[in-house]
């Protein structure tokens, strides 16, 4: 029995100290994963719906900007939900069935028809000619919210009524109103009510439109039609005020730095950081208007200095949601001050972008001067809210939405095609003749292999606006014997010198003509992209290379 104990006793106390080690060793190890997630793990920005979409603006990486070669998406795509407008609500409420009934049971039985015999001719100002109007655009046109209607107006012919209305499209989540104005054929039905018989295209009704603003240099200008300017935009540039203004305000300025004729990505992620430091200082950002394109927008190749925000953003929205003060005026009245007064006004010049917001956060000095002269990558802008300065500066991405005279030609195509229409998304440009990174993308995008994979997710003869960066106009005329093609240049018409965009642009210019560059183009190519019923993307769609180039899927 002793012999059995000495050989059984050690195998007992093996195993125990085995399953010990076993257990100590998952202890160690679970409180060694715990402890990585601990330190790694960052909790959602509360700015942004999730850390995925700060990816889309950029990638930053040890100081180097990744280039997106997709549009910049600005604040009216970062919201969930419709912004409101100015005042905490939206500016009007969309017609609806229940506001037309309402409107109908208003009309007092004396308006009503008291026989077919006196239906004979159409009467565009009797209010049940528009409430027609207004219920056959709710059926044709679900993707727009009407706002308000105008007074229909007799068109060219006896059963012809124009008539105008503002709208919103329900995918965009801005609060801004656009225009139109259609002719529509209007007939009887067998109980001697109003029917729309056939609505004409975008902007027919052109005795509706509101009136042209003639002016003097307009009228000296035999090629530029008078100018149709848009009421609801304001691109004025907010001015000071007194000297006392001026001395009791506090500002934020930054001189230029290397991010100045970089890409538009990085410009905007550059000026929301400059932007949201302003911000977190609750001071008053002076802003430099001026624009330079890179060289990958423009025809000549080069960068081009000179060109204005308010071509590419809305100015009005941003001066709604910020305080920002336009640069030439803030340096003219600082030399107008220490001209007049002995007592300079107080600076603070700040060299070094290491310097973070929160040692500036006291600071009383009126005017806080950020100067980026060192060499690159030093002097970018965004390297201010690298860092721990991340944890506290918030980039104000809201205040930033695209032009308003853009998205007019963007709404202008989109009406064009009636509000129904697919897109598909061609990239090719630079990127199909890179077979390096690229290998597939060339042959996946040629017309034959278009049409191809086409027709298996879009219904034939559909309208088929295609967004692409490939110059040649004809490359897709294989895709036209079976859908109806639109490409941007088809609607070249909205940018000419007779088109409301080039009046205003030309206005804002000073009175030089101002290009519709490549920057503009992309902008409103993926606008209208965004609008279509079902999109179709090269990467993912078309080809399975990868959008950023080889194993980056």
């Amino acid at each position: 029995m002793k012999e059995l104990n000495t050989t059984t006793d050690p195998i007992g106390q093996n195993l125990i100290k085995f399953i010990s080690n076993v257990c100590f060793s998952v202890f160690v190890f679970s409180v060694l994963i715990i402890t990585v997630i601990a330190i790694t793990y960052q909790p959602p920005d509360p700015w942004e719906s999730s850390r995925a979409l700060t990816k889309v603006f950029t990638q930053v990486e040890n100081a180097t900007f990744k280039v997106d070669n997709s549009v910049l998406k600005t604040g009216e795509d970062v919201a969930s939900s419709p912004v409101e407008a100015p005042g905490g609500a939206f500016a009007l409420v969309p017609i609806t069935e229940a506001v037309i009934e309402k409107s109908e049971g208003k009309l007092s039985n004396e308006t009503m028809k008291s026989g077919c015999e006196e239906m004979n001719v159409v009467n565009c100002s009797d209010p049940r000619v528009l409430i027609t109007i207004e219920r056959f655009n709710l059926k044709a046109f679900k993707s727009i919210a009407f706002l308000d209607y105008r007074t229909p107006a007799n068109g060219s012919k006896p059963n012809e009524c124009d008539v105008a209305w503002r709208f919103r499209n329900k995918k965009e989540r801005s609060w801004r109103k656009y225009r139109d104005f259609r002719r529509f054929k209007i007939g009887f039905t067998d109980d001697c009510s109003y029917k729309v018989v056939h609505a004409g295209r975008w902007h027919s009704g052109v005795n509706a439109r509101r009136p042209r603003f003639n002016s003097t240099r307009a009228s000296t200008r035999a090629k530029i039609a008078p100018p149709v300017i848009d009421e609801e935009i304001n691109d004025t540039i907010p001015i000071l005020g007194s000297d006392s203004d001026f001395k009791n305000g506090r500002y934020l300025y930054y001189s230029r730095g290397g991010d100045y004729c970089k890409g538009m990505n990085q410009y905007m992620w550059s000026f929301l950081c400059a932007l949201g430091e302003a911000q977190y200082l609750n001071r008053t950002f002076v802003m430099d208007l001026s624009i330079c394109l890179a060289s990958s927008h423009t025809r000549s190749h080069k960068d081009e200095e000179g060109k204005d925000f308010r071509f590419y953003f809305d100015f009005e929205h941003l001066k709604e949601t910020a305080s920002i003060v336009e640069e030439g005026d803030f340096l003219k009245d600082w030399r107008k001050w220490n001209r007049a007064h002995k007592k300079k006004i107080s600076v603070r010049k700040v060299k070094d972008y290491k310097v973070s917001p929160g040692q500036l956060l006291k600071d009383k000095s009126t005017i806080i001067w950020r100067q980026f002269d060192a060499p690159e990558p030093e002097n970018y802008w965004y390297r201010v809210c690298e860092g721990p300065s991340a944890k506290y500066i918030q980039r104000p991405w809201h205040t930033v939405w695209k032009s308003k005279r853009l998205m007019n030609i963007v709404t202008a195509i989109s009406g064009n095609m009636d509000w129904d229409f697919d897109a598909v998304h061609v990239v090719r440009g630079e990127k199909a003749q890179n077979k390096a990174l690229w290998p597939h993308l060339d042959a996946d995008t040629s017309p034959d292999s278009l049409v191809a994979k086409l027709q298996g997710i879009i219904t034939p003869w559909r309208n088929l606006y295609i967004a692409t960066n490939e110059p040649f106009y004809n490359y897709f005329d294989k895709l036209r014997s079976h859908y109806k093609v639109h490409l941007l240049d088809d609607y070249s018409y909205l940018w000419s010198n007779t088109s409301e965009w080039y009046n205003e642009t030309t206005q804002l210019n000073g009175g030089s003509p101002v290009e519709f560059d490549g920057y503009m183009r992309v902008e409103v190519d993926t606008e209208v992209l965004y609008r279509a019923k079902s999109r179709v993307e090269t990467f993912y769609n078309l080809t399975k290379d990868c959008k950023d180039g080889i194993n980056t899927c």
